[in-house]
């Protein structure tokens, strides 16, 4: 099987009137689909997904891990999530603070039977496990806050699904919130609507969370690849579903099949892939 690799970087909302952000995040995306997919070579889908997802949190032009957004009472609280599709596990961590890479947490949590964590038990259960403090605010996120940017929807979530060489698949996809929203807001990054995948597909979502747990998105695009749609076909229609309320959304796909497919339902959303070589788009 070759080994592809899909990832996303949320959409350019925050950033769609500055032209020198928009290419310095096509580079990063670039870069870091790249070095993901040279590590995918020789790892696993797993291992390549959550890779990639730490490269990105490791950049501050994505609303996840260092930048994430800030939250209406001046805190940062982060969600990601991992889905194994060869063994089915789900891991996730929902609102963790302090930590520096919370895609790694949700690593860890892969191994106990209590695989999704929140809040403050998840960050006891980060420390307990050698995750060390970390601030990942940036100056960029505090002059946003304190000016009280009042756009109503963020949309940075950051997401990698993988095939490797040996046909699994893998999804991950991390996030740190909408920004401004209220402190316990649960979005669909640390949850089967927004990160899910199995032998037949794997599925990372970005948008409006809301939206998308209201969809069962990315569990239900998979499942209707299990029952037999084609990948885009089965993209497509789930997206159709999102009419209705306005829903917004952007999914990246790879099918066991080798089928690799990206769609949002409104423009900007911010994607790379590397199949035969590293492409970039928007």
């Amino acid at each position: 099987m070759k080994p592809k690799i899909i990832i996303h970087g949320g959409f350019f909302s925050e950033a769609s009137d500055s032209e020198e952000t928009r290419v310095e995040k096509h580079k990063a995306l670039k870069n870091i689909v790249t070095e993901a997919h040279k590590y995918l070579v020789d790892h696993t889908a797993l291992e390549s997904v959550i890779y990639a997802v730490s490269l990105l949190e490791n950049c501050e032009l994505f609303n996840a891990g260092l930048g994430s957004q800030i939250q209406s009472d001046g805190k940062i609280r982060m969600s990601a999530s991992i889905m194994d599709g060869a063994t089915k596990k789900f891991s996730g961590v929902i609102n963790i603070q302090e930590v520096k890479n919370p895609i790694f947490v949700a690593e860890k949590l892969l191994e106990f039977e209590d695989s999704v964590l929140s809040g403050e038990e998840a960050l006891s259960f980060a420390r307990q496990h050698g995750f060390n403090y970390y601030n990942p605010e940036t100056q960029y996120r505090k002059e946003a806050y304190l000016e009280k940017l009042t756009e109503s929807v963020r949309k940075g979530t950051v997401g990698c699904v993988a095939l490797d060489s040996e046909g699994k698949l893998a999804a991950a996809t991390s996030t740190g919130g909408k920004g401004f929203e209220l402190p316990g807001r649960v979005s669909d990054s640390a949850t089967v609507a927004g990160n899910f995948g199995n032998d037949f597909a794997a599925v990372s979502c970005t948008g409006v969370g809301e939206d998308i747990v209201s969809a069962g998105l990315a569990a239900k695009i998979v499942t209707r690849v299990t029952d037999g749609m084609s990948l885009k076909d089965a993209c497509d229609k789930s997206m159709d579903e999102l009419k209705p309320y306005n829903g917004f959304a952007g999914v990246v796909a790879i099918s066991a099949k080798g089928e690799v497919y990206f769609t949002d339902s409104h423009p900007y959303m911010v994607w790379a892939s590397y199949i035969d070589n590293a492409e970039v788009f928007s």
